[in-house]
C-alpha cells in the first residue's frame, strides 16, 4: 500500500491497547509492574512491539487501558512515546485507568474495559476500532489487515497465526471456510480443531482485531447486560459470529510459506526463550530492521565497555559471545555468553554469565557463576555465588521455572537470604 494512502486510510482508526493485565503467570517479573511493562530484549519493555507497530502502521491515535500497578507503565509512556504525537495534527497516545464512568467496579474483562470507554470511542468517532494486546512480541503491518478487512466488508477481523495443535490448547481457536470467514471460535479448547487438509495445525487468535465502530459499539452494549466473562475471545466474537460476518486474517509470510514471527511471553519460560531468539545469528525478530524500527525511551548512558584482555596463565578476560550488550554495560573481566545484558550492567572479574538475561543496574561479583537466569533490576550478586547449576539449592530461595529457569526479584538483598 502506498504510504500516503495508508496513512489517510489510518487516519481514521483508534488503536485500543489492553495493558491493564496481572501477568500472575510471569511473577515475579510482575510483583512491581504491569506484565507490558516488563523489560525485554536487553532495552525495551513488552508494550514497546504493539506500540512500535502501530507508529510503523501510521496509526496515530492511541489508547492505552491500564489497570494494575500501572506506575511504570505511564512513565515510560510519557518518557519515550508521548513527543512523537502531534496534538496539532489530531494525533495522541494517552493511557486511560479505570474511570468508574458507567459504575464503581474495576475492569472485569477485556471487553468490559473497552465498554467502560465508549465515551471516549464516540467522542473520538473513529471509522474502525482497532483493540490490540500491550503483552505480544511481533512485528505486524496492521495497514494490511485493515485492507483485508475493508476488501471482505467484514464487521470485524482476527488476525490468526498457524500455530502446533500440541500447544493450541492455550489459544482461541479459529474454524473458517475458504473465503477466510470465521465459522467458529472457541477459547482454549481441550480439543482444538484443526485447519483443513492440515491436522497438525491450528489457526490461534493473536488478541489483534478490527472492528466497525459501529458494529463493535452495539455488541459491547448487549453484553455488558449479560452475565458473562465480558471477553472478546469468550464472548464478543462468538456472538458475533451469529448474526456479523466476521473474517480471519493469517499473518503468514508468503515467501517463505510459514506463519510470522509472534510469541505470546505469558509465562517465564515463554518470556525466557524470546529473548533467547534475539541473539541468535539469524533471528526470527529482526531488532537490526531499519525499515521496522523498534521505539524505547533512552536514557543517555555512555558506550558498552570491555576491559582486561589477560587470559595468559588464569588472568582475565572480559568478553562477550552471541550476546546482546546494552549501552552503559561493563565486562570487566569477566565473560558472558547466550545473554541479553540490559544497561549499566557491570560483570566482574573471573566471573561467568551464561544463557541469562540481566536487566538493569545487575552487578555480578567476582568469581560467580549464573546459568539459566532471569536477574530483575537493581540486584548486586555477591562475589562467588552459584546460580542455575543446582535448582534443587535454587528453589529455596527463588522461583524456578518448569524450564528450570531461575528468577532473581528486583532489588533482591542477598544477605537476607
Amino acid at each position: 500500500m502506498n504510504r500516503f494512502k495508508k496513512a489517510g486510510e489510518m487516519n481514521n482508526v483508534l488503536a485500543i491497547i489492553l495493558a491493564g493485565g496481572k501477568g500472575e503467570r510471569l511473577h515475579p517479573l510482575t510483583i512491581h509492574r504491569a506484565k507490558p511493562a516488563v523489560p525485554f530484549g536487553g532495552k525495551y519493555r513488552i508494550i514497546d512491539f504493539t506500540l512500535s507497530n502501530c507508529i510503523n502502521s501510521s496509526i496515530r491515535k492511541i489508547a492505552v487501558i491500564t489497570q494494575y500497578k500501572s506506575l511504570s507503565l505511564d512513565r515510560h509512556l510519557a518518557l519515550g512515546w508521548e513527543h512523537l504525537f502531534s496534538p496539532e495534527l489530531d494525533e495522541f497516545i494517552t493511557s486511560i485507568p479505570p474511570q468508574q464512568r458507567i459504575d464503581e467496579r474495576w475492569y472485569a474483562g477485556t471487553a468490559d474495559a473497552v465498554h467502560q470507554n465508549i465515551y471516549f470511542i464516540e467522542k473520538e468517532a473513529p471509522s474502525y476500532l482497532m483493540i490490540l494486546s500491550g503483552d505480544h512480541i511481533y512485528k505486524m503491518d496492521y495497514s494490511e489487515m485493515l485492507a483485508f478487512h475493508i476488501e471482505k466488508k467484514a464487521a470485524g477481523t482476527v488476525a490468526a497465526i498457524e500455530m502446533d495443535k500440541k500447544t493450541a490448547s492455550s489459544f482461541g481457536i479459529m474454524e473458517v471456510d475458504k473465503n477466510w470467514r470465521i465459522m467458529g471460535f472457541e477459547e482454549k479448547p481441550k480439543k482444538p480443531k484443526t485447519i483443513p487438509g492440515s491436522p497438525d495445525q491450528c489457526l490461534a487468535s493473536m488478541g489483534v482485531y478490527i472492528f466497525n465502530t459501529e458494529d463493535i459499539i452495539e455488541e459491547l452494549k448487549a453484553d455488558a447486560e449479560q452475565k458473562s466473562a465480558h471477553d472478546f475471545g469468550k464472548n464478543i466474537i462468538p456472538d458475533m459470529l451469529a448474526s456479523k460476518k466476521l473474517f480471519a486474517y493469517n499473518f503468514r509470510d508468503e515467501n517463505k510459506k510459514e506463519a510470522k514471527y509472534w510469541r505470546d511471553v505469558g509465562t517465564i519460560d515463554a518470556y525466557w526463550e524470546a529473548n533467547m531468539d534475539l541473539i541468535s545469528v539469524d533471528p526470527l525478530l529482526n531488532l537490526y530492521d531499519k525499515k521496522w524500527p523498534i521505539r524505547t525511551h533512552q536514557p543517555q548512558n555512555p558506550p558498552a565497555k570491555f576491559v582486561f584482555a589477560q587470559e595468559q596463565r588464569g588472568g582475565r578476560l572480559g568478553i562477550a559471545l552471541d550476546s546482546i550488550v546494552c549501552d552503559g554495560c561493563i565486562i570487566s573481566g569477566g565473560r558472558v555468553q547466550n545473554s541479553i545484558l540490559s544497561p549499566n550492567v557491570r560483570i566482574n572479574s573471573w566471573s561467568s554469565v551464561k544463557d541469562s538475561i540481566l536487566m538493569e543496574n545487575v552487578e555480578i561479583g567476582r568469581y560467580a557463576k549464573i546459568k539459566k537466569a532471569i536477574v530483575d533490576k537493581d540486584v548486586y550478586i555477591p562475589p562467588e555465588t552459584v546460580i542455575g547449576y543446582n535448582l534443587n539449592e535454587d528453589r529455596k530461595k527463588f522461583d524456578v521455572s518448569p524450564n528450570g529457569i531461575v528468577v532473581i526479584p528486583k532489588g533482591t538483598d542477598f544477605r537476607k537470604l
